[in-house]
């Protein structure tokens, strides 16, 4: 049977090289049986047995010429789609992604806290250990990308994290921690393990900047630089708010941050102006290094 897989996000973001951990886990299951895999597309006049279309984000907009009959999964199409565990539990066919040169999976799915912003906690439920990183590695590469949503918060996780770091594997996790459970013992850990990129941790509220320095100063003491670390920082309407964090991280000198506008299409937030201009001009363009948020505004004469 021929199987076509489709990568919502792939036809939107050009520069996308990010795999979909969930169709490369459908291609191994339909390879198991026999079937031909190919990426679906819809110049292609195929006769397919099944299309599976996956999309991770609710903004993706939708491929209107899919099949009617096509199989569909993702956050982005709906939170209570999930991969049945025959499926689920196969190891990812990363022959769908070439320039992939490493492994990525989750330790753990779930989170504990409800952040009203936040999907995973509703999705997933309560943190619990999901994985093995023995089983999620690959032979060929000794590159490891995480995206657990809050390792730290599971103890299971935390000891995952310590025997990777008693290995040679090089390990991002590219979600943000929550830096208000580093202690020196998560330190020593994350001083140990073999980053590929930063150490991220997240600041959505004013309460997390503490912690943040807090955490920032755990790891100075045992030698990794502010530089080392990264901050994703959610961007509200409230944009005072989020100008306050970023002044206040950039005390940490050299830390990067990443600012994301608040975006939840089944809630119908949707980022104003304001929010793109603060998120996409003045912090990934780094012009919060050298001035204020009110000063970059007077700059480029903007009203809000």
């Amino acid at each position: 049977m021929l199987i076509g897989l489709h990568d919502a996000e792939r036809d939107h973001m050009p520069g996308k090289s990010f795999p979909n951990l969930a169709l490369m886990k459908i291609s191994a299951y339909r390879k198991a049986r026999g079937d031909t895999v190919e990426w679906w597309n819809a110049l292609f006049n195929r006769h397919y047995g099944a299309v599976y279309s996956s999309k991770v984000f609710d903004f993706t907009p939708e491929n209107p010429y899919l099949p009617s009959g096509a199989i569909k999964g993702g956050t982005g199409y709906g939170l209570y789609v999930e991969l049945p565990p025959e499926i689920d539990n196969l190891f990812p066919d990363y022959s769908l992604y070439p320039e992939c040169d490493y492994a990525a999976g989750y330790l753990t799915r779930g989170c504990p806290n409800r952040c009203e912003w936040c999907v995973v906690s509703l999705k997933e439920g309560n943190i619990r250990p999901y994985a093995d990183w023995r089983d999620i590695v690959r032979r060929d590469t000794k590159k490891l990308v995480l995206m657990d949503n809050n390792i730290l918060a599971s103890d299971y996780g935390v000891e995952q994290l310590a025997e990777l770091a008693d290995t040679d594997y090089r390990v991002d996790l590219n979600q943000g921690m929550d830096a208000r459970l580093v202690t020196p013992e998560i330190a020593d850990i994350l001083t140990r393990v073999k980053w590929l990129k930063h150490i991220r941790f997240s600041c959505d509220r004013i309460p997390q900047i503490d912690a943040i320095t807090n955490a920032a100063a755990l790891l100075a003491e045992r030698g990794v630089r502010p530089y080392r670390l990264f901050v994703y920082l959610l961007v509200t309407k409230d944009i005072d708010n989020a100008a306050y964090r970023v002044e206040q991280l950039k005390r940490l000198k050299n830390l990067s941050i990443y600012a994301q506008a608040e975006r939840n299409g089944a809630k119908g937030i949707i980022p104003n102006a304001a929010q793109l201009e603060f998120a996409r001009r003045y912090v990934y363009a780094g012009c919060y290094r050298k001035e204020t948020w009110p000063e970059y505004r007077k700059r480029h004469k903007l009203e809000y």
